[in-house]
């Protein structure tokens, strides 16, 4: 088990050099490879959006951080999700469906239900969803140089991401919104992973502008150790910047405690930052306060967005529309450890069912 857990580090020699997407791995579930991720994360949408996720996951994992049992069909194996959120009220966001029943899966072209699909491959992506609630329609230019943010041993799992461009249209409540816009693909795959100690998770991204963007991934075990903490910065021109030492994050107020659909209890961040050092010196820093506009169906925890302010060396950024994924299900005594929950509501959106205590 010691062993696995060390093995997450190995992605920061990964990070030393960019790769290109001939390198990567990118198929449906097949061989050993039973758990199969696609995702897309679109900070920065003009209001009332303020941000997009696209989360198509094939299999159920057994990591309890990952682990959904609420939308489980007949069994894990053949159980398929998609998560399409973003910051209005929505009541169908995240979708299951019976994988062998249900789901059309080629290589290059994932169809759920005549609902939702995911077609294409290096470099043009195609994401679809045709519901009554919300229509979206988004083509995806990646660039040929990935992020690698975790490799395990042995070739059990792996996870990589891509700064691409997105263009299309988003139809939400008769409004037409068109979309243009930085933002992440990404792709993972996994073996039958035993148990892990994972218990906090949280993935957030920024674009700072027009051609950069900032990715924040702090991962903690069960007792609350830091299994990672890193800072990633890339650039459209494929320039990037990578820290896994002196990243730090902290939660300074949460809203209150929560019961989320899987029975699990959490709090979510309310007002958060990270810093990160470099020979002593802070080259980048961000002040957050989160929308309150989180939605569940991100593994057993949520995504949302947030305002902030940064700085990057000398340089200073604000934004209305940070995106954030947070999952938290360590035990209450290290999540209610010098929280308060005295901020006003002012930006506070969230649906009801996070407003119970």
């Amino acid at each position: 088990m010691q062993m696995l857990m060390s093995s997450l580090e190995q992605s920061t020699r990964l990070n030393l050099k960019l790769d290109s997407t001939s390198l990567l791995a990118y198929h449906p579930p097949q061989g050993r490879f039973k758990l199969v991720y696609h995702g897309l994360m679109l900070p920065n949408l003009p209001a009332p959006l303020h941000f997009l996720n696209f989360m198509a996951l094939m299999g159920q994992p057994k990591i309890p951080l990952f682990y959904n049992p609420s939308i489980i069909k007949d069994k894990a194996s053949n159980t398929a999700s998609v998560m399409i959120a973003m910051s209005p009220h929505q009541v169908g966001h995240l979708k299951s469906y019976h994988l062998n029943q249900q789901c059309q899966i080629a290589p290059y072209h994932y169809l759920f239900d005549q609902i939702d699909s995911l077609k294409g491959f290096f470099p043009e992506f195609e994401i679809q969803r045709q519901d009554s609630e919300l229509e979206v329609q988004l083509k995806i230019s990646t660039t040929n140089h990935a992020t690698h943010f975790t490799a395990l041993k042995w070739n059990l799992f792996e996870h990589w991401s891509l700064l691409c461009q997105c263009e299309g249209i988003i139809k939400y409540q008769n409004q037409q919104y068109e979309i243009s816009g930085m933002g992440s693909f990404d792709y993972a795959r996994a073996a039958n992973i035993p148990y892990l100690p994972l218990a906090f998770y949280t993935h957030q991204l920024i674009n700072l502008d027009e051609t950069t963007q900032v990715i924040l991934s702090q991962v903690r075990n069960q007792w609350n150790q830091i299994i990672y903490s890193r800072f990633y910065l890339r650039d459209m021109h494929g320039e990037q910047l990578f820290a896994d030492k002196k990243v730090y994050f902290h939660v300074h107020r949460v809203f209150p405690k929560i019961t989320t659909p899987s029975r699990r209890q959490m709090y979510l961040p309310r007002e958060f930052s990270w810093s990160v050092k470099e020979n002593g010196k802070v080259i980048f820093e961000i002040k957050a306060q989160s929308r309150g506009d989180f939605k569940f169906g991100l593994g057993a925890g949520y995504s949302g967005s947030f305002r902030y302010r940064a700085r990057f060396y000398d340089q200073a950024f604000e934004g209305e529309s940070g995106y954030c994924e947070y999952i938290d299900i360590r035990p209450l005594n290290w999540q209610e450890k010098n929280h308060t929950h005295t901020l006003t509501d002012e930006w506070l959106q969230t649906q009801p069912c996070l407003l119970k205590k």
